[in-house]
């Protein structure tokens, strides 16, 4: 039957708002196997970095993944008491240091705060993209900053 004809049977779509939903895995495998296929394995690897204090309280961290050579950090915190102190340029310059042992060359993350992207713009990254009112009244930002061998 031709593809655009009217009596051609659509296919049934269903929609979940949960992550459980049937069939969500094998749609998340599916498209794994073809971006490998394309793009190369993506040997993705994760990565936390933790500040605690001499009782074991946390006083930051970050996480993210290394993937085709390029370090994602999901997210970085730093307890409000700790903040102007130093120690989120020190988790980044950890962060940093375990994306080169690792062969990774950048570092790219997002945040809707602006004082946070020029956190990060003060120690190296770039600004490569926004989304304007994400989430509403601010933007998206995502930066990147290559990194230097050793």
């Amino acid at each position: 039957m031709d593809s655009n004809s009217p009596f051609e049977k659509r296919p049934a779509l269903e929609s979940f708002d949960h992550d459980e939903a049937p069939g969500a895995a094998e749609v998340v495998e599916s498209l794994g196997a073809e971006i490998e296929a394309r793009f190369a394995p993506r040997d993705e690897t994760p990565l936390a970095i933790l500040a605690r204090d001499g009782t074991g309280a946390l006083l930051g961290g970050l996480d993210g993944a290394s993937h085709w050579r390029w370090l994602y950090l999901r997210r970085l915190w730093v307890a409000p008491a700790q903040r102007g102190r130093g120690l989120g340029g020190r988790l980044l310059e950890e962060a940093e240091a375990s994306a080169r042992a690792r062969g990774c060359v950048g570092v790219y993350i997002d945040t809707f705060d602006a004082s946070a992207a020029a956190f990060y713009e003060r120690r190296g990254f770039a600004r490569v993209g926004a989304i304007a009112d994400f989430p509403p009244g601010h933007e998206r930002i995502f930066l990147s900053k290559p990194l230097a061998a050793g």
